[in-house]
């Protein structure tokens, strides 16, 4: 299994997101996403998420809010990929103009469904204000949700 993590920046009833537009052979190609990455030998998915977000936005994570894990069978290339999902609404720096992965931009929270996105995100955004946690399996078959399964936890 893939480990990655991904994190979603909040302020004034907006998020920061990310338009994958640029990296080759990309599976998120052309959909809206929160910023993350591929956990690195020896990181720890606080260590991975701080980074990524710093590399692909600029910003340095001073607060984390831990919402989940999430599962993705057969979804990366064929491997399974684990995404720990996280928010933040304290960060500080400048935002960097020219993200090596895509556009990045400050999309309006009532905007945010209308946006290309894996049906399974939409999820997120109904989770990040709930006090549980929330461990959850969602599967795709060609783009599509096929199945999922969310579990929430005290």
């Amino acid at each position: 299994m893939i480990l990655t993590t991904i994190c979603y920046l909040k302020k004034d009833h907006k998020t920061l997101l990310l338009h994958r537009t640029k990296k080759e052979n990309d599976i998120n190609e052309g959909k809206w996403i929160g910023i993350g990455g591929k956990i690195e030998k020896g990181e720890s998915p606080i260590d991975c998420i701080k980074r990524e977000v710093f590399e692909e936005s600029g910003y340095i994570l001073n607060k984390i809010n831990y919402v989940g894990f999430i599962t993705f069978p057969n979804i990366y290339h064929g491997e399974d990929e684990g995404m720990f999902l996280f928010t933040s609404d304290d960060f500080s720096g400048e935002m960097i103009q020219d993200c090596h992965e895509g556009n990045l931009k400050w999309i309006d929270d009532t905007k945010i469904k209308e946006l290309p996105m894996w049906e399974g995100d939409s999820y997120f955004f109904e989770w990040f204000d709930k006090k549980n946690k929330i461990l959850a399996k969602f599967s795709y078959e060609n783009d599509k949700l096929i199945e999922k399964d969310i579990f929430y936890i005290n």
